[in-house]
């Protein structure tokens, strides 16, 4: 028998059951061997070659596993599939053209905290006492969530938030994004929609695009969106914040947040109560949430400590209404937790032990501090030619400049003089709980002389 295609260089590196594996396989891809050929047997080809017959053997089987060879008991190894085609050339498209890294000096960015306010000590003891337990290393966390977190949030919820649930309503996650993928698998989609304020949220907006659901931006009053508009929208899901609503720096006040509840009792509707940084209110105490109000019904409550640790501790916990709960509980098994259970684990016992509630305390008068120094130093450099809106909750405060500038001009000029800025809904977003106190004033200088 010919064998062509099969050259091998016993001199090589590469292991000779690897270049006969190679060189078949080549033979089977462009053609050379078609469906159905017969191959020799493990003796012959051993034999032609002069090779062992262990070499032509772990070459044969890696190929049968992988599909290129069929093996048949007593008649021997076959050739499957056939000549494989050369893919059409797509066009590479050409790199995108990528700002110069500029060296940050100031970082007002919104998706960063203060290293400083974080007491890292105790969070890294916490994680070493969940490490050093044998039973969290050598099993998986359960789908919901470790049963030792969930009790600690059931009490924090409503010790912080007002939040009732009982552990078994609560779902953990790593963060918002994946709670939402995990409710709208829970919701029946069928002529569902979601109302929200405009301008909306993003990266909820891309979740609920995800699952077909359509999102209805309404139009919105000063105390939150406007009953007449979601009464005429029929949709029966609507996602809010009613602590610091987008772009406008309030809460939604009883009295709309009560026309909601109403609402949703009355349509069997849902609310999505997103309630990110609910309990950081500082200049006034932290508003009750809906969902306690509601006493659990027909609210959704979704709550996160990405600002409250660190942005890098990705746990994020859902409280689910009854109904939403027993059909979670009938899939719940098919579901993988994707927050760490060493990270919940230490959670846990930094809520316990008091500790969450103290730096909770801390963090209030920290970021009271920030925003009025933020505020102070915003007026003195600009003063009447700004707008400055403060958002408490998001630790963020929005500035419009009237110069003349686009946002994305007055971005790029802070980026120039070190200073990070970012745009949102067309105006500059500066968010204080990144970056130090004492490093305020000389920022917005940085600013002033950026922008004049």
């Amino acid at each position: 028998m010919a064998y062509d295609y099969l050259v091998l260089d016993k001199s090589s590196e590469i292991p000779l059951y690897h270049q006969l594996y190679l060189c078949i396989r080549h033979a089977v891809e462009k053609g050379h061997l078609k469906e159905g050929d017969r191959l020799p047997s493990v003796r012959r080809l051993a034999s032609d070659l002069a090779l062992s017959c262990t070499t032509v053997e772990t070459a044969y089987q890696q190929l049968c596993v992988e599909g290129y060879l069929r093996s048949k008991p007593k008649r021997g190894y076959f050739a499957r599939g056939g000549k494989l085609g050369s893919p059409e050339r797509t066009a590479v498209p050409p790199p995108v053209a990528r700002e110069p890294v500029l060296p940050v000096r100031y970082n007002f960015g919104s998706d960063c905290v203060d290293i400083g306010s974080t007491d890292i000590k105790i969070w890294r003891r916490n994680v070493r006492t969940a490490l050093n337990r044998q039973d969290v290393l050598a099993s998986y966390g359960g789908p919901q969530g470790e049963p030792e977190l969930r009790e600690a949030l059931a009490a924090y919820s409503f010790s912080a938030r007002g939040a009732v649930a009982r552990p078994e309503q609560i779902v953990i996650g790593a963060g918002t994004q994946p709670l939402l993928s995990l409710l709208c698998g829970l919701l029946e989609k069928e002529n569902a929609a979601v109302a929200m304020e405009a301008p909306g949220f993003p990266q909820a907006e891309q979740v609920f695009h995800d699952f077909g659901l359509p999102v209805l931006k309404l139009p919105c009053d000063e105390d939150g969106i406007r009953m007449d508009a979601l009464e005429k929208s029929k949709a029966n899901l609507v996602y809010v914040s009613p602590s610091n609503r987008v772009g406008t720096g309030s809460a939604i006040p009883m009295s709309r947040r009560t026309e909601l509840l109403d609402w949703a009792f009355r349509t069997g509707s849902i609310i999505i109560e997103d309630d990110y940084n609910g309990e950081l209110r500082y200049r006034a105490r932290p508003i009750p949430a809906m969902q306690g109000v509601a006493e659990g019904r027909s609210v959704v409550y979704l709550g996160s400590f990405s600002k409250l640790l660190l942005p890098s501790v990705r746990i994020g916990y859902m409280i689910l209404t009854p109904e939403l709960l027993t059909r979670y509980l009938t899939r719940a098994a098919n579901y993988n937790q994707t927050s760490s259970k060493v990270e919940q684990l230490a959670l846990a016992e930094y809520i316990r032990s008091g500790q969450m509630e103290r730096h909770l305390r801390r963090l209030r008068k920290l970021y009271s501090a920030k925003s009025e120094a933020l505020l102070r130093c915003l007026r003195a450099a600009f003063g009447k030619q700004a707008d400055i809106l403060l958002q408490e909750t998001q630790l963020t405060v929005l500035l419009t400049l009237h110069n003349g500038k686009s946002a994305e001009e007055l971005r790029r000029l802070a980026l120039e003089h070190g200073v990070r800025v970012q745009i949102s809904g067309g105006k500059i977003l500066l968010g204080f709980a990144g970056i130090p106190l004492g490093d305020i004033p000389s920022a917005v200088q940085c600013l002033k002389e950026a922008w004049s």
